[in-house]
């Protein structure tokens, strides 16, 4: 294993202490129990929106934090959810008097104990479920689809409505309605090592991929022989199209994530025939966004989401943020 280590046991935290001074404009870090904050907290009046997860998938949770989007993100160990006080906290100090949604990405783990958080939670409280995942719909870690890359739209978008006043009840169904709208597909070619492991998570041959990967580096689909980027992209979409059934026209949020061993150079390869595609089909890709959204530490691979909007989510999306990984 080679990585920038120090130790194990002290790894997310001084990730987090480096996070949170790059961006103390942003940010403030939280330890005993830990979650990041904004650094100014939303007027009194404005539901406060509260997502977590575990470390590993940065910039996905803590990156999003900030005006337009989270109010506080709950960092767990890598791929390990974090715990209920961490999110108890979290809610007590953002809270601004309209009550406090939670974006859960669906895995097991993360849905009992955010469940066991809002079991001893007193401020009013509603949850945002995210399950966008098309791949398999069981999996080690989940049961049902798993929450992948699309929570940065759910993220994005229920962000947004909060920032502008909407209340608790509005933003879940915001939430709820992007997550339904939202279809994702992944895919790997090589595995990743969780430092606390220090072996690799998963084994691949040097000529296989797999595809519908998860985030965890959970089983796919199935495990393939390497084939053109064409070809690939051709297979993640048919599955995310066949999901969504989008009618001809349709205007579309494509993003195009970086699993974390990618090159950005790939990225936008695939960002263009993923566009060609869709033009072929008659659908419109009305906003796209390329980058590492939803990492899974340094694996190779890219994942693909589509959202399909409507007047009211294209307005969402594109309202001004300001967060460390997220700029609109």
């Amino acid at each position: 294993m080679k990585k920038f280590l120090d130790d194990a046991d002290t790894f997310l935290e001084q990730s987090l202490r480096g996070f949170a001074l790059a961006h103390a404009d942003l940010v403030q870090l939280h330890l005993n129990p830990t979650f990041v904050s904004r650094r100014a907290l939303k007027p009194a009046g404005r539901v406060a929106v509260i997502s977590g997860g575990g470390s590993g998938h940065e910039p996905l949770h803590i990156g999003y934090v900030g005006p337009g989007m989270l109010d506080a993100a709950c960092p767990g160990q890598v791929f390990t959810s974090p715990t209920p006080d961490q999110m108890l906290a979290a809610a007590q100090a953002v809270d601004a008097g309209s009550g406090v949604l939670f974006i859960v990405k669906n895995y097991s783990g993360d849905t009992m104990n955010f469940q066991m958080a809002s079991d001893m939670l007193s401020i009013e409280h509603l949850t945002v479920l995210v399950d966008d995942d098309v791949a398999v719909e069981n999996s080690t870690h989940t049961s049902g689809r798993r929450g992948v890359a699309g929570t940065v739209v759910v993220e994005k978008i229920v962000g947004a409505a909060a920032e502008a006043g909407a209340d608790l009840a509005d933003c879940k169904r915001l939430g709820d309605r992007a997550n339904a709208r939202t279809a994702s597909m992944g895919v790997a070619f090589s595995s990743c090592t969780v430092p606390a492991a220090g072996v690799p998570t998963f084994e691949i041959g040097a000529g296989e991929i797999e595809m519908g990967v998860g985030i965890h580096g959970e089983p796919g689909r199935r495990r393939e022989l390497i084939k053109p980027a064409s070809a690939i992209v051709d297979e993640l979409l048919d599955a995310v199209l066949s999901d969504l059934r989008p009618a001809p026209g349709q205007p579309l949020l494509m993003l195009v994530n970086g699993l974390g061993g990618t090159p950005l150079m790939e990225l936008y390869l695939l960002q263009q025939l993923a566009a060609r595609r869709l033009e072929r089909h008659g659908l419109r890709m009305a906003r796209t966004r390329v980058g590492n959204l939803t990492t899974s530490l340094e694996m190779a691979g890219a994942s693909l989401t589509l959202t399909m909007l409507d007047e009211e989510l294209c307005s969402l999306w594109d309202a001004p943020a300001r967060t460390a990984a997220f700029s609109a």
